[in-house]
């Protein structure tokens, strides 16, 4: 339901603050919207909606989404020990690519950087340019293709970052995409190497351990973007919303790093999935909900083979 609809219903005043909670309404909004300003009212309603979520969240999802990939997104992989071949097997396959000193400004052309987490020789990050929709990877398969040609190597030092636009996004959208991150970051977990698990990596780790009553008190309590990226104090988190202030984007730091090609693929696609699901402000505990049915497939032989 939308904010119109929740506050048009003959609902109590109790069940309209449950539903707006729900769609990601801070208290203090609560508050002036059905509470007449009474933040005290306000606060025993969100008390009691979290108590009851914490000891058992049913966030539900439609039984229709529709998802079209049309976002604008960009890709890190980091590797090493490839051949001096690799610029040039970017442009044999038609990619503008071109080796810089270390930085983070975004380029028109697909560009190597040093990475000095990396354990390897010629340790580099591949960074993409700003791709889009199907369109886009067609040119990250043939990114990753140059990639094996050139014989790049990954360890459990390397990951996979995925960015994607959210420029389009309210606070409330980033309230609920942090809160679905939560709710499935377990599930997640299924589908990552061990390396990639919780906290076991200090390049990419998990809100649970932060606690949801927290959590989702200091999220709810955020009025911009930017102070919930400074509550999180730190862009090594699975789902990084520092991104933001530099490209406009959210970042998904948690794969481990790959040049499959499909596997990247169908990674991109279950970011992708979350965050225009996210952006309906509905909250979900399965993440399989939102998914595809070959997405769903390959979800459950990741599992499988990682379990």
């Amino acid at each position: 339901m939308t904010r119109e609809e929740i506050l048009n219903s003959n609902w109590t005043k109790t069940k309209k603050g449950e539903a707006l909670f729900d769609l990601g309404f801070t208290r203090l909004q609560v508050a002036d919207l059905i509470c007449n300003g009474n933040r005290g009212f306000s606060y025993n309603i969100w008390k009691k909606w979290n108590e009851a979520r914490t000891t058992n969240p049913q966030p539900t999802a439609p039984i229709n989404f529709e998802f079209e990939f049309t976002r604008k997104f960009g890709v890190e992989i980091e590797f090493f020990g490839a051949n001096p071949s690799l610029t040039q097997n970017f442009r044999n396959s038609g990619l503008e690519a071109r080796t810089e000193s270390y930085n983070h400004s975004s380029r028109p052309h697909w560009k190597f950087v040093s990475d000095a987490s990396i354990r390897g020789i010629s340790a580099q990050e591949m960074v993409s340019p700003i791709l889009q929709g199907k369109e886009g990877l067609t040119d990250f398969r043939k990114a990753c293709k140059a990639l094996r040609l050139s014989n790049a190597q990954v360890n459990t030092t390397c990951g996979v970052h995925v960015h994607l636009d959210a420029n389009d996004y309210s606070i409330e959208n980033f309230r609920t995409l942090v809160k679905n991150q939560f709710f499935i970051e377990e599930q997640i977990d299924k589908i990552m190497p061990s390396s990639r698990r919780a906290n076991a990596n200090r390049y990419c780790k998990g809100f649970k351990s932060l606690g949801r009553t927290t959590l989702f008190s200091k999220i709810d309590n955020c009025q911009t973007v930017n102070q919930m990226a400074q509550y999180f104090g730190s862009r090594y988190y699975k789902l990084n919303l520092q991104s933001f202030q530099r490209h406009g984007t959210v970042e998904f730091r948690q794969h481990g790093a790959s040049t499959n090609f499909l596997k990247i693929k169908n990674w991109i696609l279950i970011c992708a999935r979350l965050v225009e699901f996210s952006k309906q402000n509905i909250l979900i505990t399965d993440l399989n909900q939102i998914l595809d049915e070959n997405l769903q497939e390959f979800f459950e032989d990741r599992e499988l083979s990682l379990a």
